[in-house]
């Protein structure tokens, strides 16, 4: 099934040797052509024709006789005839000719072959990029050719794995009032979510969405599997159900994630999103409520906070339903400008709405309250999380941990990962650095070698804020060897000891009265560079 592609076309003025030419009287072409339409063979052909001189303007000219349909095949022939008996070097112009001619004619197996072999042909040549396509545009209208010449050119970039050109050539047609099926954007699309350039397939996503063409079910198969490859349809899912409380289709799954790509991109117009979700709830591709959601969420992204709010309330007034996800991304904003309280009556607010919060609900609130050191509310939060069988963050526990440890509150910091630990949690090396550094604070070496271990068990490397805080804490105990021990274990690692490390040792050589050594971690530091 061919799609119409055209609105408005525009063509370039024709290059040679599209300019209908008169041929010398010495040839006739005639004769040429009619010897081909009879189905002669190569030999005798060769023997009638030896003594013709082939040339761009004798080739279009036979070309331009056999045109029609029921001489493609002929015009076909003599293309190979011509290349392999005369030993003619077809350009490009001669290949799009005959590719013209063989698509009209629906002999569409030859007309790929030639396609990919035009491709293949002109694919150094990086200084004529678009040289296969103007070609063709040329053509067009000389041999009463058919859109579908297009969609066959992009389906062969796409089969030959020339994933940019092929993007690149739909926008170029496009600038000349062509636009591609959906049967070749479907094609490119599953040849990109295949390749090492998967990330470009919500490129051409997007940018068919804009230019109103709308996926099939094949688009959406191959969407959904190209989110599976990104290890991101569980996240849009699980979004989807904090704003519907319902599983979704395929259609909204992929569009909402289009949605928050877009908006994650960080450096485009307000105007470029929502261009894109009319587009979607024109075509029912994506619900009110999602649409009305990912709006306020971008808002809150893009724009002034409150101005956001009073889009909101105004949303709401008309019927709006709230949701977890559009509570959570105000708590968000709120948290991010320090403003607690707000954050804090929303989340009120939520309770007595009957929504959920869910762990970035949590998360948002954690990381807020630490910046601003409301530690007693952090770990709050913490425990109501536990209580409704939630979790927090590796990024917000580890947030909070650095800060209880500042304080000299690291204690409790332990206490809280041992009940996480129980839950499921899975920490990672800053948790445990953090600890150690609240330790080290506190001069407790035997907690912080105890930690110190236990990433060792955990397979976890211990970076130098560890190490820093073992010898730091070691030498103010007084045991330079231990401490000295742990240098050694760094640079077996390929750790290069900090000035901070080399100073501690050598304030402490020297507090031990041990002035040689300390010269000599003077010299090595020196050595360094540090």
């Amino acid at each position: 099934m061919v799609c119409k592609l055209f609105t408005r076309v525009i063509f370039s003025k024709p290059r040679f040797p599209y300019s209908t030419h008169t041929v010398s009287k010495d040839y006739d072409v005639s004769a040429i052509c009619n010897s081909f339409r009879k189905g002669w063979n190569w030999d005798i052909i060769s023997s009638k024709f030896c003594s013709l001189k082939l040339s761009d303007s004798v080739v279009e000219q036979v070309l331009l006789e056999l045109k029609n349909p029921s001489d493609a095949k002929s015009a076909l022939s003599f293309f190979h005839w011509s290349a392999k008996r005369m030993d003619f070097k077809h350009g490009i112009w001669s290949y799009c000719a005959v590719i013209h001619i063989l698509v009209r004619a629906r002999l569409l197996t030859d007309a790929r072959a030639l396609i990919e072999s035009v491709l293949l042909k002109n694919k150094e040549c990086s200084n004529e990029r678009f040289s296969v396509v103007d070609s063709l545009l040329d053509g067009y209208k000389v041999y009463d050719s058919h859109p579908l010449v297009f969609d066959l050119l992009i389906q062969g970039y796409a089969k030959l794995r020339m994933i940019d050109i092929a993007f690149d050539t739909c926008r170029y047609m496009e600038e000349h009032g062509l636009s591609v099926s959906l049967i070749s954007f479907n094609t490119l699309l599953h040849v990109v979510q295949k390749s090492d350039k998967r990330a470009l397939v919500w490129d051409i996503y997007e940018h068919m969405i804009r230019k109103r063409i709308y996926p099939s079910v094949v688009t959406l198969r191959i969407m959904i599997d190209a989110l599976c490859k990104d290890g991101h349809l569980q996240k849009i899912v699980d979004m989807l159900d904090r704003i519907m409380g319902k599983r979704n289709s395929p259609s909204v799954i992929v569009n909402s994630s289009l949605i928050l790509k877009v908006l994650n991109q960080g450096d485009m117009e307000e105007s470029m999103v929502l261009v894109l979700l009319k587009r979607l709830l024109q075509k029912n591709l994506i619900p009110d409520s999602v649409a009305y959601s990912l709006i306020v969420h971008a808002k809150v992204k893009l724009g002034n906070l409150d101005s956001s709010w009073e889009m909101y309330q105004e949303m709401v007034k008309r019927g709006f339903q709230a949701n977890s996800f559009v509570y959570t991304s105000f708590i968000g904003a709120y948290c991010r400008e320090g403003r607690i309280e707000e954050a804090n009556g929303l989340m009120q607010e939520m309770e007595e709405r009957d929504l959920k919060p869910y762990g970035e609900t949590f998360d948002h609130l954690i990381i807020g309250c630490a910046n601003l050191e409301r530690l007693e509310e952090c770990l709050t939060v913490c425990e109501k999380m536990l209580s409704m069988g939630l979790i927090p963050s590796c990024l917000s526990f580890n947030k909070m941990v650095e800060k209880l440890g500042k304080k000299g509150e690291v204690e409790q910091a332990n206490s809280m990962l041992t009940a996480l630990l129980d839950k499921g949690f899975l920490p990672n090396d800053i948790t445990y650095s953090h600890l150690i550094e609240g330790y080290a604070k506190k001069d407790k070496i035997q907690e912080v070698l105890k930690l110190y271990y236990e990433m060792e068990y955990k397979s976890m490397s211990p970076g130098l804020s560890v190490f820093t805080s073992i010898i730091q804490c070691l030498c103010h105990r007084g045991k330079l060897e231990d401490a000295e021990k742990y240098v050694r274990i760094m640079k077996g690692r390929s750790l290069t000891p900090s000035v901070t490390i080399y100073k501690t040792l050598i304030s402490s050589y020297m507090q031990k009265g041990d002035s040689l050594r300390a010269l000599h971690l003077h010299n090595e530091m020196a050595s360094l560079e540090l």
